[in-house]
């Protein structure tokens, strides 16, 4: 898995495409992530007063799948691919293939 939260991403494709947002939730097995106002969708939920939830339509974010994602680089702020950069004390980092500046 390329991405992580708090990666600033772009939709390639779907209703949301063209669409930027931040990485809420990483679900790994099952290749998706929960983008932050992205992939809207409505939930009917019923009242529960013991977790002050109130009944009614809630709109919440559903998952999208990550091959429909590309990460938008802090330092260019261009949608890129994600290479890794071994650093000098021999750890590695995740990059930018198109500045090769640091992706965090």
């Amino acid at each position: 898995m390329f991405l992580k939260k708090n990666d600033t991403v772009v939709v390639l494709s779907g209703k949301d495409r063209g669409k930027k947002g931040k990485i809420l939730r990483v679900l790994a097995k099952k290749n998706t992530v929960i983008v932050e106002k992205v992939n809207m969708i409505k939930r009917h939920t019923r009242p529960n007063p013991q977790k002050q939830i109130k009944g009614g339509v809630v709109e919440r974010e559903a998952p999208l799948r990550v091959d429909k994602l590309m990460v938008v680089c802090p330092e260019c702020r261009v949608p890129t691919r994600v290479g890794h950069a071994v650093q000098a004390d021999g750890t590695r980092n995740r990059a930018c293939k198109k500045c090769k500046g640091f992706l965090g």
